[in-house]
């Protein structure tokens, strides 16, 4: 059977759940997909290209249309996906969090688009509605890679030795904050966290200027 540029991204994304992002290479997923590891330079010159489009498959429905809702619920529904899209598959924020942003691909673009127009409809000029979006992305990559890793049992352990040698070097406010972030429900911390930059965003928009009364 012809080999296509859809399955190969699709046979990556499915090694991806089963041996990490570090185990990922063109000659075993050649392997994986019974084909030689040649096969797959038909339609990706490189490893990195194969990672943009995984990346971009990943983030497919991220940018579909939104509600018409208020501007605040829109940015969460979007940060929403964005995490979402992200832990659908294993070492997902990474891989997205590991490409350059300026070369994605259709779905990537779409989803930065969709952000960029909702901040402008708030009243926010296009450059700081761009700052803003990547900010957004920014966190909700950073959340999702610690919340990816904390999965993994030597990170878990490596965590609980690191707060047993901190009780006794930092003050007792930062070890309960420490411990938080692996006791604590992350969706829980996600919220909260979106939720003040949403605040935050509101605070950069201008205030509207007032009509003018008509005689």
């Amino acid at each position: 059977m012809l080999l296509r540029r859809a399955d190969v991204v699709d046979g990556a994304l499915k090694f991806l759940d089963a041996e990490g992002l570090d185990g990922l290479t063109m000659r075993k997923l050649g392997a994986a997909l019974n084909v030689q590891g040649g096969a797959l330079y038909r339609h990706f010159p490189n490893k990195a290209a194969l990672l943009h489009a995984m990346a971009d498959k990943l983030v497919e429905g991220v940018g579909d249309p939104l509600p018409d809702v208020s501007w605040r619920d829109q940015i969460y529904m979007l940060g929403d996906r964005f995490r979402t899209a992200l832990l659908a598959h294993r070492d997902g924020a990474r891989l997205v969090g590991g490409l350059d942003r300026t070369l994605g691909g259709t779905n990537t673009i779409t989803a930065g688009d969709l952000a960029v127009n909702v901040l402008c409809g708030a009243g926010l000029p296009p450059a700081q509605a761009g700052w803003l979006a990547f900010a957004l992305f920014y966190y909700v990559l950073g959340h999702t890679i610690e919340e990816q890793a904390q999965v993994n049992p030597l990170v878990g352990d490596y965590s609980r030795s690191r707060k047993a040698r901190l009780a006794t070097d930092v003050s007792p406010q930062y070890a309960e904050a420490l411990d938080s972030l692996t006791s604590s429900d992350p969706a829980e911390r996600f919220t909260y966290g979106l939720n003040t930059f949403i605040e935050g965003v509101a605070s950069q928009i201008p205030p509207t200027r007032p009509v003018p009364a008509t005689r």
